[in-house]
């Protein structure tokens, strides 16, 4: 069973992303897709029946770490429009503006991608790592979309731009879907999960403002798999989040990047720093025979030294691969 649909009710602690998990909400992507969720609700619930309206420049920069805020550097995250209720297929999109407020057209490529787009519900069901598709005419991004159940739903926007290399933004909103919601389970520890037949042990532990290494070993009835493909350019990827804001983690892939058709595995290795004590959430993306596979894990990070000054904030948190 995915540990994160174990989620319920997140108190108030950080959500973490690496790179890595895509999964649920029905999302049709390029690439192949896999499932996982959870939740956050950080701001106001967006009218997803609304047109699409240009995000407003913002300037200031907060000391809060990546994925709580729908604007950073001068960058901003429009409202997102997608279906108003469950199993309605439609469309999920939204724009991007700049510093000056017109639709940012061009984007760095960061793990194969220029926009990472991870989607997922309030109590930790339904997480989604997808790949949009850019209007280079409107600045306008969408992905085909049919959500599987009502909720509150946190969006998050992991991009780049071209122009400014040293910027790496995670941008959020929240979209209400229609219905009744079932809650989830109580969320417990997890370190290991069952996916498609694949068994992953996740081994490591984190402390907070700590760099600690996590390591990801994939086998298949108790034989190593060493024929992980590459994913996104790496041979694995690691998406956490903090339990109660969904906050972005900051990880970092270890191990060479992937060469032509060469295969990995069966351990896929992360250098992880929670930004603070507490539970979360990780999510694991591999690939075998051009499947893409997802396997979910929940971790209590450890507090660290508390005379040691508070870690700053990196703008590099997101994805994360074995590069």
């Amino acid at each position: 069973m995915n540990a994160a649909g174990r989620l319920a009710a997140f108190g108030a602690g950080l959500a973490v992303a690496f790179t890595a998990a895509y999964v649920t909400a029905a999302a049709v992507d390029p690439d192949t897709a896999v499932t996982a969720t959870q939740h956050v609700g950080a701001e106001p619930a967006v009218d997803h029946s609304a047109p699409i309206e240009q995000a407003l420049p913002v300037s200031p920069l907060s000391a809060d770490p990546p994925g709580l805020s729908l604007a950073q550097d001068g960058y901003a995250l429009s409202a997102v429009r997608a279906p108003g209720a469950p199993n309605d297929r439609g469309s999920l999109s939204f724009t991007i503006a700049d510093p000056s407020g017109a639709p940012l057209l061009d984007y760095a490529t960061v793990h194969d991608k220029q926009l990472h787009l991870i989607v997922v519900r309030s109590d930790g069901e339904h997480f989604a790592h997808i790949h949009p598709v850019l209007d280079q005419a409107t600045g306008i991004w969408s992905t085909p979309w049919t959500w599987k159940s009502a909720g509150t739903y946190r969006v998050f926007a992991d991009f780049q731009p071209a122009l400014a290399s040293s910027i790496k933004l995670t941008l959020t909103r929240t979209v209400d879907v229609a219905g009744e919601v079932v809650p989830s389970p109580p969320l417990t520890t997890r370190t290991s999960d069952e996916i498609a037949g694949y068994t992953v042990e996740l081994d490591g532990a984190l402390t907070a403002g700590v760099s600690k290494k996590l390591t990801a070993m994939v086998t298949r009835d108790g034989e190593p798999v060493t024929t992980l493909q590459p994913y996104l350019g790496a041979y694995g990827h690691l998406v956490a989040l903090r339990e109660g804001d969904l906050a972005y983690l900051h990880v970092h892939p270890e191990g060479a990047e992937p060469v032509g058709g060469r295969t990995g595995g069966p351990g896929v290795s992360f250098a992880a720093t929670a930004p603070t004590a507490g539970r979360y959430l990780l999510y694991l993306d591999f690939k075998v025979d051009d499947t893409v596979h997802t396997a979910t894990f929940v971790v209590d990070a450890a507090r660290g030294d508390t005379n040691q000054p508070a870690p700053e904030p990196s703008r590099d948190a997101g994805h994360a691969g074995g590069h």
